[in-house]
Protein backbone atom coordinates (compact mmCIF):
# COMPACT_ATOMS: atom_id res chain seq x y z
CA UNK A 1 0.00 0.00 0.00
CA UNK A 2 2.57 2.23 1.00
CA UNK A 3 4.51 1.55 -1.92
CA UNK A 4 1.31 2.22 -4.04
CA UNK A 5 0.80 5.61 -2.62
CA UNK A 6 4.61 6.61 -3.09
CA UNK A 7 4.17 6.08 -7.04
CA UNK A 8 0.47 7.27 -7.17
CA UNK A 9 0.08 9.66 -4.71
CA UNK A 10 1.63 12.38 -6.18
CA UNK A 11 -0.36 12.25 -9.11
CA UNK A 12 -3.81 11.45 -7.30
CA UNK A 13 -2.77 14.39 -4.97
CA UNK A 14 -2.69 16.82 -8.04
CA UNK A 15 -5.31 15.79 -9.82
CA UNK A 16 -7.48 16.71 -6.67
CA UNK A 17 -6.11 20.00 -6.22
CA UNK A 18 -6.59 21.04 -10.42
CA UNK A 19 -10.29 19.54 -9.38
CA UNK A 20 -10.86 21.72 -6.27
CA UNK A 21 -9.21 24.90 -8.30
CA UNK A 22 -11.35 24.03 -10.98
CA UNK A 23 -14.89 24.06 -8.59
CA UNK A 24 -13.50 26.99 -6.68
CA UNK A 25 -12.93 28.73 -10.38
CA UNK A 26 -16.69 27.72 -11.56
CA UNK A 27 -18.00 29.62 -8.63
CA UNK A 28 -16.25 32.65 -8.75
CA UNK A 29 -16.32 33.10 -12.72
CA UNK A 30 -20.33 32.18 -12.76
CA UNK A 31 -21.29 34.12 -9.79
CA UNK A 32 -22.38 37.50 -11.93
CA UNK A 33 -24.61 35.85 -13.87
CA UNK A 34 -26.01 33.59 -11.33
CA UNK A 35 -26.90 37.11 -9.29
CA UNK A 36 -28.07 38.71 -12.28
CA UNK A 37 -31.20 36.07 -12.41
CA UNK A 38 -31.59 36.15 -8.74
CA UNK A 39 -32.18 39.67 -9.20
CA UNK A 40 -34.44 39.69 -12.29
CA UNK A 41 -36.25 36.57 -10.00
CA UNK A 42 -36.57 39.29 -7.34
CA UNK A 43 -34.80 36.31 -4.42
CA UNK A 44 -32.27 36.45 -2.07
CA UNK A 45 -29.40 33.60 -3.06
CA UNK A 46 -27.65 31.95 0.07
CA UNK A 47 -23.67 30.76 -0.22
CA UNK A 48 -25.82 27.11 -0.79
CA UNK A 49 -27.55 28.48 -3.49
CA UNK A 50 -25.34 30.12 -5.66
CA UNK A 51 -22.74 27.34 -4.93
CA UNK A 52 -25.36 25.30 -6.42
CA UNK A 53 -26.22 27.83 -9.29
CA UNK A 54 -23.25 28.22 -10.56
CA UNK A 55 -22.50 24.28 -10.75
CA UNK A 56 -25.49 23.78 -12.59
CA UNK A 57 -26.10 26.42 -15.47
CA UNK A 58 -26.74 26.08 -18.87
CA UNK A 59 -24.31 27.75 -20.48
CA UNK A 60 -21.68 28.98 -17.99
CA UNK A 61 -18.53 30.78 -18.25
CA UNK A 62 -16.81 27.98 -16.96
CA UNK A 63 -18.55 24.30 -16.63
CA UNK A 64 -18.20 22.64 -13.27
CA UNK A 65 -16.39 19.28 -14.05
CA UNK A 66 -19.50 17.56 -13.57
CA UNK A 67 -20.83 19.15 -15.73
CA UNK A 68 -18.01 18.05 -18.24
CA UNK A 69 -18.49 14.73 -17.05
CA UNK A 70 -21.69 14.14 -18.01
CA UNK A 71 -21.45 15.72 -21.30
CA UNK A 72 -18.78 13.31 -21.81
CA UNK A 73 -20.78 10.54 -21.03
CA UNK A 74 -23.69 11.55 -22.99
CA UNK A 75 -21.86 12.48 -26.01
CA UNK A 76 -19.54 8.77 -25.71
CA UNK A 77 -21.30 5.67 -24.09
CA UNK A 78 -25.19 7.12 -24.60
CA UNK A 79 -24.29 7.76 -28.50
CA UNK A 80 -23.69 5.58 -31.00
CA UNK A 81 -20.05 6.14 -32.61
CA UNK A 82 -21.89 6.66 -35.96
CA UNK A 83 -24.10 9.55 -34.75
CA UNK A 84 -22.96 12.99 -35.60
CA UNK A 85 -23.37 13.47 -32.06
CA UNK A 86 -21.21 11.34 -30.42
CA UNK A 87 -17.82 12.68 -29.67
CA UNK A 88 -16.28 9.31 -30.73
CA UNK A 89 -17.12 10.16 -33.83
CA UNK A 90 -16.18 13.62 -33.90
CA UNK A 91 -12.76 11.80 -32.55
CA UNK A 92 -12.35 9.63 -34.99
CA UNK A 93 -12.38 12.47 -37.99
CA UNK A 94 -9.64 14.38 -36.12
CA UNK A 95 -7.97 11.34 -35.43
CA UNK A 96 -7.45 10.44 -39.29
CA UNK A 97 -5.66 13.40 -40.32
CA UNK A 98 -3.83 13.47 -37.50
CA UNK A 99 -2.56 10.20 -38.02
CA UNK A 100 -1.57 10.65 -41.95
CA UNK A 101 -0.05 14.06 -40.92
CA UNK A 102 1.97 12.54 -38.18
CA UNK A 103 3.34 9.82 -40.96
CA UNK A 104 3.99 12.55 -43.21
CA UNK A 105 5.39 14.71 -40.88
CA UNK A 106 7.78 11.59 -39.64
CA UNK A 107 8.67 10.84 -43.20
CA UNK A 108 9.98 14.63 -44.15
CA UNK A 109 11.33 15.16 -40.41
CA UNK A 110 13.51 12.27 -40.48
CA UNK A 111 14.83 12.94 -44.41
CA UNK A 112 15.55 16.22 -43.91
CA UNK A 113 17.72 15.15 -41.04
CA UNK A 114 19.40 12.99 -43.00
CA UNK A 115 20.53 15.24 -45.49
CA UNK A 116 21.17 17.95 -43.09
CA UNK A 117 23.71 15.78 -40.96
CA UNK A 118 25.16 14.41 -44.24
CA UNK A 119 25.41 17.32 -46.19
CA UNK A 120 26.85 20.77 -45.20
CA UNK A 121 25.02 22.38 -47.63
CA UNK A 122 21.69 21.53 -46.43
CA UNK A 123 22.75 21.95 -42.50
CA UNK A 124 23.53 25.49 -43.61
CA UNK A 125 20.51 26.26 -45.80
CA UNK A 126 17.41 24.36 -45.02
CA UNK A 127 17.73 24.27 -41.18
CA UNK A 128 17.35 27.73 -40.52
CA UNK A 129 14.71 27.78 -43.14
CA UNK A 130 13.26 24.94 -41.08
CA UNK A 131 13.81 26.77 -37.83
CA UNK A 132 12.11 30.04 -39.57
CA UNK A 133 9.11 27.98 -40.78
CA UNK A 134 7.83 27.71 -36.99
CA UNK A 135 7.58 31.29 -36.18
CA UNK A 136 4.67 31.51 -38.82
CA UNK A 137 1.31 31.27 -36.69
CA UNK A 138 -0.73 28.09 -37.21
CA UNK A 139 -3.73 29.75 -37.88
CA UNK A 140 -2.47 32.44 -40.34
CA UNK A 141 -1.01 29.84 -42.86
CA UNK A 142 -3.62 27.14 -42.49
CA UNK A 143 -6.18 29.28 -44.55
CA UNK A 144 -3.52 29.75 -47.28
CA UNK A 145 -3.00 26.19 -46.99
CA UNK A 146 -5.83 25.07 -47.97
CA UNK A 147 -6.92 27.87 -50.37
CA UNK A 148 -4.37 26.41 -52.19
CA UNK A 149 -4.77 22.61 -52.22
CA UNK A 150 -8.45 23.00 -53.36
CA UNK A 151 -7.87 25.85 -56.26
CA UNK A 152 -5.68 22.02 -57.40
CA UNK A 153 -8.43 19.79 -56.65
CA UNK A 154 -6.93 19.02 -53.34
CA UNK A 155 -9.76 19.04 -50.43
CA UNK A 156 -10.95 16.54 -47.50
CA UNK A 157 -8.38 14.72 -45.62
CA UNK A 158 -5.63 15.64 -47.20
CA UNK A 159 -5.13 19.64 -46.46
CA UNK A 160 -5.43 18.82 -42.77
CA UNK A 161 -2.92 16.28 -42.80
CA UNK A 162 -0.71 18.46 -44.31
CA UNK A 163 -1.19 21.10 -41.86
CA UNK A 164 -0.60 18.09 -38.98
CA UNK A 165 2.21 17.52 -40.74
CA UNK A 166 3.30 21.33 -41.10
CA UNK A 167 3.37 21.19 -37.34
CA UNK A 168 4.47 17.43 -36.06
CA UNK A 169 7.54 17.65 -39.08
CA UNK A 170 9.84 20.32 -36.24
CA UNK A 171 10.48 18.46 -33.67
CA UNK A 172 11.36 15.62 -35.78
CA UNK A 173 14.49 16.82 -38.01
CA UNK A 174 15.59 18.57 -34.40
CA UNK A 175 15.17 15.59 -32.33
CA UNK A 176 16.62 13.49 -35.07
CA UNK A 177 19.44 15.83 -36.63
CA UNK A 178 21.60 15.56 -32.44
CA UNK A 179 20.35 11.69 -32.99
CA UNK A 180 22.38 11.20 -35.67
CA UNK A 181 25.04 13.46 -34.51
CA UNK A 182 25.23 11.87 -31.24
CA UNK A 183 27.63 9.16 -31.86
CA UNK A 184 31.49 10.13 -30.60
CA UNK A 185 34.49 10.84 -32.55
CA UNK A 186 36.15 7.78 -31.73
CA UNK A 187 32.72 5.77 -32.93
CA UNK A 188 32.91 7.88 -36.40
CA UNK A 189 37.20 6.78 -36.34
CA UNK A 190 36.21 3.33 -36.02
CA UNK A 191 34.09 3.19 -39.09
CA UNK A 192 36.09 5.23 -41.46
CA UNK A 193 39.49 2.61 -40.18
CA UNK A 194 36.86 -0.38 -42.05
CA UNK A 195 36.02 1.98 -44.86
CA UNK A 196 32.53 1.54 -44.34
CA UNK A 197 30.12 4.32 -46.57
CA UNK A 198 28.70 7.27 -45.48
CA UNK A 199 25.19 5.08 -46.23
CA UNK A 200 26.60 1.93 -43.64
CA UNK A 201 27.61 4.57 -41.05
CA UNK A 202 23.79 4.97 -41.25
CA UNK A 203 22.76 1.80 -40.73
CA UNK A 204 25.26 0.43 -38.69
CA UNK A 205 25.82 3.25 -36.07
CA UNK A 206 23.93 6.77 -36.96
CA UNK A 207 20.33 5.23 -36.84
CA UNK A 208 21.16 3.28 -33.84
CA UNK A 209 22.03 6.16 -31.98
CA UNK A 210 19.73 7.92 -33.17
CA UNK A 211 16.13 6.35 -31.74
CA UNK A 212 16.47 7.09 -27.80
CA UNK A 213 16.03 10.95 -29.51
CA UNK A 214 13.63 9.60 -32.20
CA UNK A 215 10.44 8.64 -29.42
CA UNK A 216 10.89 11.65 -27.62
CA UNK A 217 10.43 13.74 -30.75
CA UNK A 218 7.41 11.49 -31.95
CA UNK A 219 6.10 12.00 -28.78
CA UNK A 220 6.17 15.82 -29.33
CA UNK A 221 5.16 15.69 -32.99
CA UNK A 222 1.99 13.50 -32.59
CA UNK A 223 0.71 15.89 -29.99
CA UNK A 224 0.87 18.43 -32.44
CA UNK A 225 -0.16 16.76 -34.93
CA UNK A 226 -3.49 16.57 -33.08
CA UNK A 227 -3.19 20.52 -32.74
CA UNK A 228 -2.98 20.95 -36.19
CA UNK A 229 -5.73 18.86 -37.23
CA UNK A 230 -8.08 20.80 -34.95
CA UNK A 231 -7.01 24.14 -36.13
CA UNK A 232 -7.36 22.61 -39.90
CA UNK A 233 -10.57 22.11 -39.15
CA UNK A 234 -11.61 25.72 -37.87
CA UNK A 235 -10.84 28.16 -41.28
CA UNK A 236 -12.66 25.22 -43.90
CA UNK A 237 -16.30 25.83 -41.71
CA UNK A 238 -16.14 21.57 -40.74
CA UNK A 239 -19.27 20.00 -39.57
CA UNK A 240 -16.98 17.12 -38.61
CA UNK A 241 -14.18 16.83 -35.97
CA UNK A 242 -13.49 18.12 -32.35
CA UNK A 243 -12.27 21.29 -34.35
CA UNK A 244 -15.65 21.63 -35.65
CA UNK A 245 -17.62 21.01 -32.28
CA UNK A 246 -15.18 23.59 -30.52
CA UNK A 247 -16.29 25.72 -33.50
CA UNK A 248 -19.89 25.14 -32.98
CA UNK A 249 -19.94 25.40 -29.15
CA UNK A 250 -17.95 29.15 -29.15
CA UNK A 251 -20.88 30.06 -31.96
CA UNK A 252 -23.85 29.05 -29.89
CA UNK A 253 -21.99 29.88 -26.41
CA UNK A 254 -22.16 25.92 -25.05
CA UNK A 255 -18.56 26.11 -23.23
CA UNK A 256 -19.59 22.72 -22.09
CA UNK A 257 -19.67 21.41 -25.58
CA UNK A 258 -16.20 23.18 -25.99
CA UNK A 259 -14.84 21.69 -22.59
CA UNK A 260 -16.00 18.54 -23.25
CA UNK A 261 -14.69 18.17 -26.98
CA UNK A 262 -10.90 19.90 -24.91
CA UNK A 263 -10.65 16.56 -23.01
CA UNK A 264 -11.76 14.38 -25.37
CA UNK A 265 -8.92 15.63 -27.76
CA UNK A 266 -6.71 15.81 -24.23
CA UNK A 267 -7.47 12.20 -23.88
CA UNK A 268 -6.58 11.41 -27.72
CA UNK A 269 -3.28 13.11 -27.29
CA UNK A 270 -2.25 11.57 -23.81
CA UNK A 271 -3.39 7.80 -25.67
CA UNK A 272 -1.83 8.31 -28.55
CA UNK A 273 1.64 9.34 -26.78
CA UNK A 274 1.38 6.42 -24.65
CA UNK A 275 1.15 4.27 -27.03
CA UNK A 276 4.30 5.85 -28.46
CA UNK A 277 5.92 5.45 -24.83
CA UNK A 278 4.98 1.11 -25.32
CA UNK A 279 6.64 1.17 -28.72
CA UNK A 280 9.35 2.62 -27.21
CA UNK A 281 10.25 0.95 -24.33
CA UNK A 282 9.81 -2.16 -26.21
CA UNK A 283 11.80 -1.03 -29.05
CA UNK A 284 14.58 0.06 -26.50
CA UNK A 285 14.75 -3.48 -24.50
CA UNK A 286 15.16 -5.41 -27.71
CA UNK A 287 18.41 -3.10 -28.37
CA UNK A 288 19.62 -3.89 -25.45
CA UNK A 289 19.06 0.16 -24.33
CA UNK A 290 16.98 1.23 -21.50
CA UNK A 291 14.63 4.67 -21.18
CA UNK A 292 16.39 5.38 -18.09
CA UNK A 293 20.34 5.26 -19.32
CA UNK A 294 19.10 7.25 -22.74
CA UNK A 295 18.78 10.61 -20.67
Amino acid sequence: MKRMWQKFGPVVTIVLAIFVLWYVMAVVMNTNWAYDKAKRADVELGFSELVADTWSQKKPRLPAPHQVVVELWNTTVMKAITSKRSLVFHAWITLSSTLMGFAMGTVLGILLAIGIVHNKAMNLSVMPWVIASQTIPILAIAPMIIVVLNAVGISGLVPKSVISMYLSFFPIVVGMVKGLRAPDAMQMDQMRTWNASKWTTLWALRWPSSVPYLFPSLKIGVAAALVGAIVAELPTGAVRGLGARLLAGSYYGQTIQIWSALLMAATLAASLVMILGRIEKYTLRKMGQSQGATR
